[in-house]
Formats: C-alpha cells, sequence, structure tokens
C-alpha cells in the first residue's frame, strides 16, 4: 500500500463520490478506481459500498479510513520537520480562516507577512470551522484563525484580539436613532441570520434567547437567511431587516456604499484566535503569522496577546 492509496480513500471517504474524488486528487476516474481496488485486494477486504448514487465506507472500511488520516497526519508533520531543519520561514505555510474572517483580515495581513516573511507563501483557504479543524488535524492546514471557543486534542490555541458585534440596519429604520443597540431591542422577526453551519450565526443566536423561539414570523427571518456577510448585508440594504455583524465588515466606505448605518451591540462581540498542532514544529512561522497580524494598519479589533502588541484604534463607521 502507498501514502497516495490512502490518500485517495480518505478523500473518497469524505466525497462519497468517484468523480469528486478524482478532482480533488488531480487524477482521472479510472485511476482513482483501479487504485482503491487495487488496495481493497491488498488488504483482503472491502473498504466501500459502491451504489449508483454514491459510494460508502463499510463498518470496516471506516476504521481503516481513520487510521489512514492518522498516518497521513504523521506525514505531514514529517514533512513539516524537515522544513523545519532547513529554514522554518522558507517553505510554504497553508492557513485556514472562518468565512466571516477572512476577506476583511487577509487583504491587510498578506502584505505584512511578505514583508516579515518573504521567503513563506502563503496558501489561505476559507472553510466552516467544522471544515478546518478537520484539515488541521488531517495535516492538510498548518494554523488555523477560528472564533472561541475552540478546542481539539493536541492543538495548541492562542487567543488573538476581540471584535465587537454592530447591527447594520438602513438610514431610516427607527433604531439608527440610538447611540447603541440592546439585543432586546431587536425584533427577531426583522432579524437577518447566517446560514447554518457558520460559528457566528450561533454567537448571535446566544445575544438573546427569545431569538431561538420561535413564532409565526419564524418563517420569513429563516428564508431570508444569507450564505455570507456581503449577501446579508445587500439583504439589509434591500429592506429586508437588520443584521448582526462583526465591525470589520461593517467598514465605512461598504455601509455608506449602500446607505446603511451601523451601531454598537451592547455585549456583543467575538473572540478569535490561532490554533495549531502541538506538534507542528515551526514556531518562528506561527509567531511570524500573528506578529503581522497585530501590526495589520486600519483594524477593527482590540488585541489581547503579548504586552508589546502594537497600539489598534477602531475606525469609525458610516454616521456612528
Amino acid at each position: 500500500m502507498t501514502l497516495t492509496e490512502l490518500r485517495y480513500i480518505v478523500i473518497l471517504s469524505e466525497e462519497q463520490h468517484f468523480g469528486r474524488t478524482a478532482e480533488r486528487c488531480h487524477v482521472s476516474q479510472p485511476t482513482l478506481s483501479i487504485a482503491v481496488r487495487k488496495l481493497e485486494e491488498e488488504l483482503g477486504v472491502e473498504l466501500f459500498e459502491r451504489t449508483k448514487t454514491k459510494v460508502q465506507p463499510t463498518v470496516l472500511g471506516e476504521k481503516i479510513v481513520a487510521q489512514a488520516r492518522l498516518l497521513l497526519a504523521h506525514t505531514a508533520t514529517i514533512k513539516a520537520l524537515a522544513d523545519a531543519g532547513k529554514d522554518q520561514l522558507n517553505s510554504p505555510l497553508a492557513l485556514g480562516a472562518i468565512f466571516t474572517m477572512g476577506p476583511y483580515l487577509l487583504p491587510q495581513l498578506i502584505p505584512h507577512l511578505q514583508k516579515q516573511a518573504p521567503n513563506m507563501p502563503l496558501f489561505v483557504q476559507e472553510d466552516y470551522t467544522a471544515n478546518l479543524r478537520k484539515k488541521l488535524r488531517d495535516g492538510d492546514l498548518d494554523v488555523i484563525l477560528v472564533s472561541l471557543p475552540f478546542s481539539e486534542s493536541d492543538v495548541v490555541t492562542q487567543e488573538l484580539f476581540d471584535e465587537p458585534f454592530v447591527v447594520v440596519m438602513p438610514q431610516a429604520h427607527p433604531l439608527a436613532r440610538k447611540t447603541e443597540i440592546a439585543p432586546a431591542d431587536i425584533s427577531r422577526a426583522e432579524l437577518l441570520l447566517l446560514g447554518d453551519g457558520h460559528c457566528l450565526r450561533e454567537q448571535v443566536l446566544l445575544l438573546n434567547p427569545d431569538w431561538r423561539e420561535p413564532d409565526e414570523s419564524q418563517h420569513k427571518r429563516y428564508a431570508a437567511e444569507g450564505s455570507s456577510l456581503e449577501t446579508l448585508r445587500y439583504m439589509v440594504a434591500a429592506g429586508l431587516g437588520l443584521s448582526i455583524l462583526p465591525r470589520s465588515a461593517a467598514e465605512a466606505g461598504l455601509c455608506a456604499a449602500h446607505r446603511l448605518v451601523a451601531r454598537p451591540l451592547v455585549g456583543g462581540q467575538r473572540k478569535l484566535a490561532l490554533a495549531w498542532r502541538a506538534s507542528f514544529p515551526r514556531h518562528k512561522a506561527i509567531d511570524v503569522l500573528r506578529k503581522s497580524i497585530q501590526s495589520c494598519s486600519g483594524a477593527y479589533w482590540n488585541f489581547t496577546t503579548e504586552p508589546d502588541a502594537l497600539e489598534q484604534t477602531m475606525l469609525p463607521l458610516a454616521n456612528w
């Protein structure tokens, strides 16, 4: 058996489809099928149950895939150890970020990181927290930027900053006259939320238990769910309701362009952090990444890490 074959069965267990798996592995579907069948013949067991609609692991196949996943993660650690022995800042760093943070931090982060480590290419993936957790554990990512709480065995988590929440609404909305808004001021019928899978959705719902309770308006609110923060902003601009966003997503130019206003949400904020495998040997790369995040100019965040963190200022929002 080969590491390539083990990688094939791990990805096939995720996709449950030969075509999509072949695409992810950058091979033809016949090549993939032959490799999987070869491994099954070598082991003397059926790893997958094949139907016309999908391919799913057998009970024994799931156990073997789990071991293959661990082996691939250890392989990634071996490669990282070798790279660290050369130059920790001279090989690519794979960074994962949640959807609600990446678009607002990365454009500022990448230029700073290029100055601090010009020979360290940054590969970025945006995804849901659950997927980032899995990719980190499997060695597909070196470090991830997530919202707390976050815990995983054999993973180090370092808190970076607090980011306030704001309420975004049309200028003519009655709440726009307030200087700050309490969660109780917001009707659950007009609250626009991200869809399931986003950690920000759950953080928002925790601010007011009433928002979870069903009523005759529930269908309206859930029918207007957005797949991204940008979608939510456009929905607010279209008059479908109001929304709660991280402050970095309510930048002044964006709000002004759509005639929106943002007000502080009382008691609303999130904590963001970096997380990496405890076995990851490139500590200098993590440190440079952290310092580059701290040095981003025009940030919207209150940093909470080491005392040498740079002073951060909060930029005014439109009609604040």
